[in-house]
């Protein structure tokens, strides 16, 4: 059997030294605290988490491959030095019937050492093309020591958190929550109400795929999605901070259905919540195939981003208003989500 240490998988982006693509990875060309584009970094970071699963899947089914089902979660702790080489430590922490969950610390290492984010992925494995691909069995793992259990418990942990997460977004408002949407709809009734409208607070673009962007045979690389999904999101969250707006949390990216080549996408990015000075941004990408008979939700996003200063303090940002009940659906489950990112996990 297969201990996670022996599942160990590095990629270093050397920044230092290659300054073309240190050029690649900055957000603007001049000195700026958190200079780099953290959307780059997502496509890196779903590259090295299929690298590593697919070493593990193909020791025992050499001609299978992996696919990302979701992103669970990632946090930023630090703001990246783009100056400074970062690594990418991914580790499989579980094996369930078919799925690997894959951990990915990102760090740059030195004096002092900068900790930037944990991630967190869920990759499947498969074999077969098209409609005839079926999801192939793994042997579970051998958890060799206490921090390896550790990591292991944790992993199953996340995903009944998931889990109940999932089912809360059904349940209905408690008293509390319906008390804050209540107030929130009170307030767009009085005179002279000039807040923020959810409904006005939404980017989005049209996409094609072409061969070029091809991964696994006939489909699209998940990691090139949700750079765009997310860059798209961050220029939407700027229709709220009034300073500058940065990553602070990933909370959650789906996989629904692939893409393929000529399909065409629809990003579409809303501001749902906002809290202090923390701005909630939902993306979904919608695919329409080529022949246009077919259409389907792809991905769903929830990012959260933080207003900050040129210090990187942090500022307050607006409220924002629900008015439909779609959008105090979309408010409700953010607040949510956010309430329990920033009430267990430190983050920017």
């Amino acid at each position: 059997m297969t201990t996670p240490a022996e599942t160990s998988f590095y990629q270093t982006l050397p920044l230092s030294s290659d300054l073309k693509l240190r050029r690649r990875f900055m957000v603007v060309d001049e000195p700026l605290l958190g200079n780099l584009r953290f959307g780059l970094l997502l496509e890196v970071l779903d590259k090295v988490a299929e690298e590593a699963s697919l070493k593990y899947v193909n020791r025992f089914h050499p001609e299978a491959r992996v696919v990302t089902a979701a992103i669970d979660n990632i946090f930023v702790r630090r703001p990246a030095d783009v100056t400074r080489d970062i690594v990418c430590h991914a580790r499989i922490n579980h094996v369930g019937k078919s799925s690997i969950e894959v951990g990915i610390r990102v760090e740059q290492p030195g004096e002092p050492a900068n900790h930037i984010a944990s991630c967190y992925f869920t990759m499947v494995a498969r074999s077969g093309m098209g409609e005839g691909a079926v999801s192939v069995a793994l042997p579970p793992l051998d958890y060799a020591d206490g921090h390896e259990k550790e990591r292991f418990g944790k992993a199953v942990a996340r995903r009944q958190e998931y889990k109940q997460q999932q089912a809360a977004l059904h349940e209905p408002p408690s008293r509390k929550e319906y008390e804050m949407l209540t107030r929130l709809h009170d307030a767009q009734e009085n005179p002279g109400f000039c807040g923020h409208l959810a409904g006005r607070l939404v980017t989005d673009a049209w996409e094609r795929m072409y061969p070029e962007q091809e991964n696994v045979p006939q489909k699209i690389f998940g990691g090139y999605l949700i750079r765009r999904a997310y860059e798209l999101s961050a220029i939407c969250s700027e229709l709220v901070a009034p300073n500058r707006s940065i990553i602070a949390a990933v909370n959650r990216i789906n996989f629904f259905h692939p893409v393929r080549m000529g399909d065409k996408l629809h990003f579409t990015s809303r501001v749902v919540y906002t809290n202090g000075s923390f701005v909630c941004v939902e993306a979904g990408i919608e695919r329409i195939s080529r022949d246009r008979t077919a259409s389907a939700l792809s991905n769903s996003c929830l990012f959260t981003f933080v207003n900050v200063d040129d210090k990187l303090n942090h500022q307050p940002v607006p409220q924002v208003f629900p008015t439909t009940y779609a959008e105090d659906g979309r408010y409700l489950a953010a607040h949510r989500s956010y309430q329990a990112v920033v009430e267990h996990h430190s983050i920017i």
